[in-house]
């Protein structure tokens, strides 16, 4: 499997488990499609891969909402499947990372269920964040609100039926918030941890790590009324970032490091600027984060260069790789994204200003994109589909949207369900080998995706999963050299790796004739005439990473 710090170049694709493929006819992905498809990603080039939680859930928050941490939903199939997709992965030189949500429980765990039962001032509620209202009781006890709108509270009956305490979600109501500073919390994850590592799991996504830890006494947080969980812009604030945080993370840390050769972490951590971000990753900490500057960035030179020399910068002190992210399964598709007036992005379907899409130049983007960012120095994430050029699907029926976001904003966010849709396999009609032929897929697919489906695009040169396999596999040469911009013109960007590779990016509205030393490795675009506009080009500058 490699050396101990795989992970520093890693390329990670993200499997959204109910969209990916379904093995059992019953419209929602599983662990029986992913083994069947797991050929597919091995052969792409990817080097791990992160399946979104897997565990018993009543699906609030699409699994994000957990009722056991330590089984496997019956939708996605048992323990066995889990064993034998990491036996199948491991085989094929996949590693496998898995989700934990530790900041919240579903509203069902059984952990929740006891501290209703038992009221009031027990070690139950002690778990959980139970507090009394104020105004006599009818009103939060503080002016928290959640990211997927309203207040952060929700006010439970008693078991004897009267209108009781309160208690905190920083997420949906039926994600009730665990309160980290009780020891039996910190010791049940510890086992939690030890349980799928033991099972061979490589790695850890963290959910939500900034939630997890909160100031003490739970003040205001200053939230005025229909204020929006920005939690990119928050200074100080209460219930987000609160550096009691990474002495959880230094604990699960601890325990990765005492496997052999270690296990992986990676964290969601939506903070202020890469130098808050930088705090997760120090040495004794995570050993990657998700970096969402990069991922909400538009597509515009100056605003790509300050966004990648900024998390360099933020990330050299404490000895951490970078992390490169387009698209993931709480963001709009980047194919869509830069077809738009405004291509920036806002964290987990945030409303942005309203215009249509042109995806003949948003797939252009999206292409020179890819190979940006897998040019870059560090990681990268690919959501599953971006590597076929999928767009955001914006017409789906009100009736099909699941996203709590939907309901929690009064139906004027439509939320992430737009970039879950299952994906297109194969054939000229849903399901795409998504499902079987008579199954209707979780979420409706787009009747006109026969040219994205795989079976489509495997045997065309010139498709986005064509680009994509080339890439992946040329990176493999880049090793872990560091990069120099190189001087261009305004709208370009342009760096080396080492001594043998160049990538020049072209964002400007004009041709740009390519001169000085290069052979083409790789373009997102036919560059006979120079470089196109909304493209990109891998220069081999010896004979190294074209061999």
């Amino acid at each position: 499997m490699g050396s101990d710090a795989w992970w520093r170049e890693a390329v990670v694709y993200e499997v959204y488990l109910r969209s990916f493929a379904d093995s059992d006819g019953d419209g929602t992905g599983d662990l029986g499609g992913l083994r069947r498809r797991l050929p597919y990603l091995a052969d792409l080039g990817v080097d791990a891969v992160w399946v979104t939680p897997w565990y018993p859930s009543p699906m609030a928050d699409g699994g994000y909402d957990v009722a056991d941490y330590c089984d496997i939903d019956p939708r996605f199939g048992s323990l066995a499947d889990a064993d034998a997709l990491l036996g199948e992965a491991h085989a094929l030189g996949l590693r496998l990372i898995i989700d934990l949500v530790a900041n919240h429980t579903s509203e069902q765990h059984p952990w929740f269920i006891a501290a209703l039962a038992a009221g009031p001032g027990s070690p139950e509620r002690a778990r959980y964040f139970f507090r009394d209202g104020r105004a006599g009781g009818g009103e939060p006890p503080n002016d928290w609100i959640s990211a997927f709108g309203g207040p952060a509270w929700t006010r439970v009956r008693e078991p004897d039926g009267r209108p009781g305490q309160w208690y905190l979600h920083l997420f949906a109501p039926q994600q009730p918030d665990l309160d980290w500073e009780h020891p039996g919390v910190r010791e049940d994850f510890d086992d939690i941890l030890r349980f799928w590592f033991d099972r061979g799991v490589d790695g850890i996504r963290v959910d939500a790590a900034p939630a997890m830890a909160k100031v003490a006494g739970l003040p205001d947080a200053g939230h005025g009324p229909g204020a929006a969980f920005e939690s990119r812009s928050w200074v100080g604030n209460p219930h987000w970032d609160v550096d009691e945080v990474h002495d959880i993370l230094r604990r699960w840390r601890r325990i990765g490091d005492s496997y052999p050769g270690g296990r992986f972490f990676v964290t969601e951590a939506v903070v202020n600027g890469p130098e808050r971000l930088s705090r997760y990753v120090r040495p004794d900490e995570m050993h990657t984060s998700f970096n969402f500057d990069y991922l909400t960035a538009p597509w515009e030179a100056g605003a790509l260069r300050q966004v990648i020399d900024g998390t360099l910068a933020a990330l050299e002190p404490v000895g951490a790789p970078a992390t490169w992210v387009l698209s993931s399964h709480d963001e709009t598709r980047h194919v869509t994204r830069f077809g738009r007036a405004y291509t920036g992005a806002a964290f987990g379907g945030a409303p942005l200003p309203a215009s249509s899409s042109d995806l003949t130049l948003g797939r252009r983007r999206a292409r020179a994109a890819a190979l940006l960012s897998l040019a870059l120095p560090g990681s990268a994430y690919v959501y599953q589909g971006e590597e076929l050029g999928l767009p955001e699907v914006e017409d789906l029926p009100e009736s099909a949207l699941q996203d709590p976001t939907w309901e929690r904003s009064g139906h004027t966010v439509r939320g992430r369900d737009g970039c879950r849709v299952p994906l297109p396999w194969e054939g000229d009609r849903p399901p795409f080998g998504f499902t079987a032929d008579d199954a209707e897929p979780w979420l409706p697919q787009p009747a006109d995706w026969a040219a994205s489906t795989v079976a489509a695009q495997r045997s065309d040169p010139g498709s986005m999963l064509a680009l994509y396999r080339t890439a992946l596999r040329l990176r493999r040469g880049l090793g872990g050299t560091g990069m120099t911009w190189r001087s261009t013109e305004p709208d370009v960007l342009a760096f080396d790796r080492g001594t043998s590779f160049r990538c020049v990016v072209n964002l400007s509205a004009e041709p740009l004739a390519l001169t000085g030393p290069g052979r083409v490795v790789l373009s997102s675009a036919p560059c006979t005439e120079g470089l196109p506009a909304d493209a990109a080009v891998w220069l081999a500058l010896d004979d190294s990473p074209g061999r």
